[in-house]
């Protein structure tokens, strides 16, 4: 279950491997959207949060910690949430997943903002000290990340077609 929580030895990369969890989301997204689509990401998120949460159970349990810097998976289920627009957006209109290269870094960035600086909801799932606000408050990061991909992609049509 380690291998599980580091996301495959994401996090166990130094420094901040947080945001190495969250590169290595990318690096995985793109084969599996080329697979399978964005139902397949979709599969993905739902069983890395399926899966992830017994494997930070586990790291929890063997570090002391309440929320091991090392585990990673749980910044990959929020990635991948983040990236649901920019998938499901290409795949409606027929571009090449890559094309809409601006929504993977507006996706990216967003994402490790929200995360780091725990607004709102974020950080209050950050703060139940619990395996669900280990991955909650990245899923919650993730959905605001999507929302926020959301709102540039449309400021960008409109200002590109304005």
């Amino acid at each position: 279950m380690r291998w599980i929580a580091v996301f495959f030895g994401a996090g166990l990369m130094r420094p901040g491997p947080g945001t190495w969890g969250s590169l290595a989301a990318l690096v995985v997204a793109l084969p599996l959207l080329w697979i399978g689509g964005p139902f397949l990401l979709l599969a993905a998120t739902v069983l890395a949060i399926a899966v992830g949460l017994p494997a930070i159970r586990e790291e929890v349990a063997a570090s002391g910690a309440e929320d091991p810097s090392h585990v990673v998976i749980d910044e990959v289920a929020g990635q991948w949430i983040a990236l649901m627009p920019v998938a499901f957006g290409a795949w409606h209109v027929g571009a090449a997943y890559t094309a809409l290269w601006p929504g993977w870094v507006a996706a990216s960035l967003l994402f490790r903002l929200f995360d780091i600086w725990k607004p709102g909801p974020v950080g209050w799932a950050d703060r139940r000290g619990d395996v669900w606000g280990v991955m909650g408050d990245d899923l919650i990061a993730g959905a605001i990340a999507a929302v926020g991909v959301v709102i540039l992609a449309a400021l960008f049509h409109v200002w590109l077609l304005a």
